[in-house]
């Protein structure tokens, strides 16, 4: 949990001061980041699965 809370805030921190700064955001749209962040994890699943299943 504590991860999941400083990764919040150093989210919070990074917003903040592009907002600030008068840059764009440093992040995907919406969907396509939501996707890309699945894509990543269903890789991992996949990936792990696939080690029991053929090298173990």
């Amino acid at each position: 949990m504590k991860e999941v809370l400083l990764s919040l805030l150093a989210g919070l921190v990074v917003g903040i001061l592009f907002k600030f700064l008068r840059l764009p955001l440093p992040a995907p749209p919406v969907l396509a980041g939501m996707m890309g962040v699945f894509g990543v994890y269903l890789g991992g699943v996949v990936a792990d699965w696939l080690m029991k299943t053929f090298f173990n």
